[in-house]
């Protein structure tokens, strides 16, 4: 082939073709590039960080979506985008801070609250993610859990070491009208009504007397009032009603019951109790809050060993083992623990881990313990930190209202003062911060 050949591509007309298509694949790059610029470019700097104008878009899309759902009024377009865009300002500043903290979700985390959500929406984890996917939502929804999760910790962190609680304080709420009622416990009550009618003769009235009787018998020897009400409603000689109460005070509960209820145990049953409109039977379902506080407390002591680099698994269960024949031998547990257990904030004490409310330990150790009878040394079971032997010294029921009562009045009012403390920090950092708006 000849060099003429060779570059008939050169011919003027092909060359004229060939710079046209590379100037226009250059004009249409640079043009796809002010395009992307225009769609994700830079409106806000926020200290080290910066927000694009895609999310604010995106936020301003779920601001509307969410309000057309819920037929909610917006304010003009450019006094919600100013507030969108400040709301994107805030965060920023805040998950910047979260990020200096430490303060980060793993992704089983992440995983526990989508299967909360799932369950809300009727789904399993992995029909939940399914929906999610399909609907290209499923990398943001994980983003957006982990972000409003940082946040809620930031929070919760930076505002609560600022309100302070006094004892006057406390003091001055429980014996406030709204204190009382704040304290007062909520009630779930089951109920069920065998309804009198205005002209049930003495015999028809004694003969649904009878018959509330014999539904009472059948709660009180075990079966649910839910269920006993179901089966009466399905066949019996009288009509029978119900109302669910849901959780109550118990002066927000009928005349009828809120004296009675508040001196019921949890699952007690009362009735029939006669009114005009027929014989109700209450049961007392469940019961939270309020001032009464009788708890279980153990008191026992125990010694830890931990799988270390010198020493594995087995090695370890076979040590706690030989520790814990040593005192069955006769030899002293307090000199024992301080010798040899690895739990730092027991071992001086013996490991004694003096009196243990109900709840308190750990559910591994709470299972072993509460099968032990006082003066019982356990066998070596395993916890999440270690192995352990245990001894039970004591039981006893302690009555701690007071302290609850106190503790949970400080949290009433720590929860009164944080929304107003909230905002004060959020202005705070937001002036502190550096923000430069590039329009």
């Amino acid at each position: 082939m000849n060099r003429s050949s060779s570059l008939h591509w050169l011919q003027p007309g092909r060359l004229i073709t060939a710079t046209a298509c590379a100037l226009l694949t250059l004009i249409s790059l640079a043009a796809m590039g002010q395009q992307r610029q225009l769609l994700d470019r830079v409106i806000a700097i926020v200290d080290d960080d910066v927000v694009l104008l895609s999310e604010l878009q995106n936020r301003l899309d779920d601001v509307r979506e969410n309000a057309t759902r819920s037929n909610q009024p917006l304010p003009p377009a450019g006094e919600l985008r100013s507030e969108v865009l400040d709301t994107l300002i805030l965060e920023n500043i805040q998950m910047q801070l979260a990020e200096r903290v430490s303060i980060r979700y793993d992704d089983d985390t992440i995983n526990r609250v989508l299967t909360n959500m799932a369950q809300g929406n009727n789904m399993t984890f992995d029909q939940y993610v399914s929906s999610l996917q399909q609907q290209g939502m499923y990398l943001q929804t994980r983003e957006e859990v982990r972000k409003q999760l940082t946040l809620q910790e930031l929070q919760r962190g930076m505002v609560n070491q600022r309100i302070a609680v006094t004892e006057q304080e406390i003091d001055n709420f429980l014996n406030s009208e709204m204190g009382r009622e704040v304290m007062a416990a909520d009630y779930r009550v089951e109920h069920l009504l065998v309804p009198l009618g205005e002209t049930d003769s003495p015999q028809v009235r004694q003969d649904k007397l009878r018959f509330a009787g014999e539904l009472v018998a059948r709660i009180r020897d075990g079966q649910p009032l839910p269920a006993v009400r179901s089966a009466a409603q399905r066949g019996s000689e009288f009509p029978i009603d119900g109302t669910n109460f849901g959780w109550r005070k118990a002066r927000a509960m009928p005349n009828l019951f809120n004296e009675v209820v508040t001196s019921m145990q949890v699952g007690s049953v009362e009735g029939p109790i006669e009114a005009g409109n027929g014989y109700h039977i209450i049961q007392l379902a469940d019961k939270r809050g309020g001032t009464e506080q009788i708890v279980q407390q153990t008191n026992i002591r125990h010694i830890m060993l931990t799988v270390n680099e010198i020493r594995d698994e087995d090695e370890t269960i076979e040590e706690i083992g030989e520790l814990r024949q040593r005192i069955l031998d006769g030899e002293d547990f307090a000199t024992i623990a301080r010798q040899n257990s690895e739990d730092a904030s027991s071992v001086v004490a013996g490991g004694d881990l003096d009196w243990v409310s109900a709840g308190g330990m750990p559910p591994q150790m709470e299972r072993v313990v509460d099968e032990l009878e006082e003066g019982e040394l356990s066998e070596p079971f395993k916890t999440d930190v270690g192995w352990h032997i245990a001894e039970v010294m004591g039981r006893r029921e302690t009555d701690l209202s007071r302290q609850y009562t106190r503790s949970q009045a400080a949290n009433a009012l720590r929860n009164r003062k944080f929304e107003l403390e909230l905002q004060n920090w959020l202005v705070e950092i937001r002036e502190e911060a550096f923000v430069e708006l590039i329009e």
